[in-house]
């Protein structure tokens, strides 16, 4: 019989139900019977005891709410009886100590990347288009559709098939039916590719660079600049109109700072130097294809399993999030920072309530007490405009079950394992140590996997439990779901399913070592994760105000 409720931590006094349970069924668990008052729906939780207004909620073992009224025990947790609380947080000395999993079968094991002559090594090879302001943006999807359609990168012959399948139809009199199934081929084909070697040709385009404030365009720079000295980047094409907050010069500087040692192509645009728009794009994608040229002349070569940084990242995440997938990929990143890889555990917004636990976790005092500014500043801010990390649960997260945001966080913080802290990184900072590092980016699905990056990331682990359609554009993204029914309707952009976990049917261990097999293949290049397939190729800067 498949288990119906899960403790997940010994201190807690909620349940969580790993199914629908109904109303009046009778619920053993250990030595105590529980009558549910009303239904709970898989994913949701449900008190253990009859509790007084104000009475402290935990999970995972940490402070997660307080009840806005009593309750009995059986009653399901809402929205409608428990708010956020978390406990409050403070540097003070802690020895922490860690075993390290057993990693011994993956000692020896490689992977084949790109090396790169700072002795970095790439899990990919893209050449990059970067528009220093919006203003650039149409030149870079003019570029973009002749390069993409001409060297086998396009993604929308099928699309066109289809659409052109339609015209013929209407043409000869047919009538469609708009609720008909449609059956499309998602699958890549790189055997039309002019240049084997090169992965893709990806364009970064913003709303930034001019307007707003002048922080804006030089924290902009400096994301452009870590994505410019990316290890799965091979060279750079840089749009730039001329009169702009953010100069090209500006961009180069700090391509010099993040890098002294850059030495990639470099291709610089200005289009009010230019005779002409057209000219200014003819030369781009001229001198384009002789550094692809050159670029694809590199081939994927062994690399031992410390090369690889990892990013971990949550969304669109559901009440088995922190149970299943997070915890699975935070075992995966145990394994590699046993192996001497890097693992970078970022969204700020998604670590509230578990800020000692990481704090005491943090090797060195200096980066502790950078953690606990960057959170009380982060949250202060969002707090000034009548938000805060409480509000950080969207819609979709309280129905399946994250109740508050301190629940979320606790089941959030799962994916970065158990590891030390060895250095806390603000927004765009390279992760220069090997180990687990915290990044400071939002919870917002897009704006953090741009920054974890920036940071330095060759492949992200993306945990999901309703299904969220984004990635990278330098960096693979791969996709794992928390559950069975999620990884079978949304096959199209779900990787790795860790639902057998719930299901009782494998232990996180085990699916941890699978998810780090997983990254190896797709670093080799021999799986390409859906988000890969499927070009979604998500940038958004974040320009530093409030964002979730």
């Amino acid at each position: 019989m498949k288990q119906l409720v899960l403790k997940v931590h010994p201190v807690d006094n909620v349940l969580v139900a790993l199914q629908p349970l109904a109303k009046d069924q009778s619920i053993q668990f250990e030595d105590n019977s529980y009558i549910l008052l009303e239904a709970v729906p898989a994913k949701h939780k449900f008190y253990m005891q009859d509790m007084a207004k104000d009475a402290e909620i935990f999970m995972y073992g940490v402070l997660v709410g307080k009840l806005t009224q009593p309750v009995l025990s059986g009653t399901r947790m809402s929205t409608e009886n428990l708010h956020h609380a978390a406990e409050p947080f403070q540097f003070k000395p802690y020895n922490y100590q860690w075993q390290a999993p057993d990693v011994s079968a993956f000692a020896n094991r490689t992977f084949l990347g790109y090396h790169r002559e700072d002795g970095r090594v790439g899990t990919a090879n893209y050449w990059l288009f970067i528009p220093t302001v919006f203003c650039e943006n149409r030149n870079l999807d003019v570029i973009k559709e002749a390069l993409h359609n001409e060297l086998g990168y396009a993604d929308t012959p099928k699309y066109k098939a289809f659409t052109h399948s339609l015209v013929k139809a209407f043409e000869a009199g047919e009538t469609i039916d708009p609720n008909g199934l449609i059956q499309l081929n998602a699958s890549i084909k790189t055997s039309n590719r002019v240049f084997k070697n090169i992965d893709g040709i990806k364009f970064l385009n913003h709303q930034g660079g001019c307007g707003g404030i002048r922080q804006d365009a030089a924290v902009l720079s400096k994301l452009l600049a870590a994505y410019a000295d990316h290890p799965n980047v091979a060279g750079i094409t840089v749009l730039s109109l001329g009169c702009q907050n953010l100069q090209s010069q500006d961009l180069q500087n700090d391509i010099k700072l993040h890098n002294p040692n850059f030495n990639k192509p470099l291709y610089i645009f200005e289009q009010q130097q230019s005779i002409s728009e057209s000219d200014l794009i003819a030369r781009a994608i001229q001198q384009t294809f002789v550094g692809l040229i050159e670029a694809n002349k590199q081939t994927r070569q062994p690399a031992s399993l410390d090369k690889l940084t990892i990013g971990v990242k949550c969304g669109g995440s559901d009440g088995f999030s922190g149970i299943s997938a997070n915890p699975a990929v935070g075992y995966c990143a145990d394994l590699l920072v046993g192996l001497g890889g890097k693992v970078l555990l970022a969204e700020f917004p998604e670590l509230c309530g578990v800020e000692q636990e990481l704090i005491n976790r943090t090797i060195d005092p200096a980066a502790a007490n950078k953690f606990i500014h960057l959170m009380r500043t982060y949250n202060q801010s969002a707090l000034e405009v009548g938000s805060g990390f409480h509000m950080n649960p969207s819609p979709g997260n309280i129905k399946d079950g994250l109740i508050t945001d301190a629940i979320k966080s606790a089941g959030a913080a799962k994916k970065g394992g158990n590891a030390p802290i060895v250095d806390v990184l603000d927004y765009t900072e390279p992760a220069t140590k090997p180990g687990l590092s915290l990044v400071c980016t939002p919870g917002n699905d897009v704006e953090a996997t741009t920054g974890k990056a920036a940071s330095g990331a060759t492949l992200i682990l993306f945990t999901t439990g309703l299904g969220t359609p984004t990635g990278n554009p330098v960096c693979p993204t791969i996709k794992v779901a928390s559950n069975t029914i999620l990884a079978t309707r949304m096959k199209d952009i779900i990787d790795i399913n860790t639902g057998p976990i719930i299901e009782g049917e494998k232990t996180i261990e085990q699916m941890g070592i699978e998810i780090l097999e997983y990254c190896i293949q797709a670093a080799s290049g021999l799986e390409i994760p859906k988000a890969v397939l499927l070009n979604q190729d998500d940038f958004i800067p974040w320009k530093r105000g409030v964002s979730l």
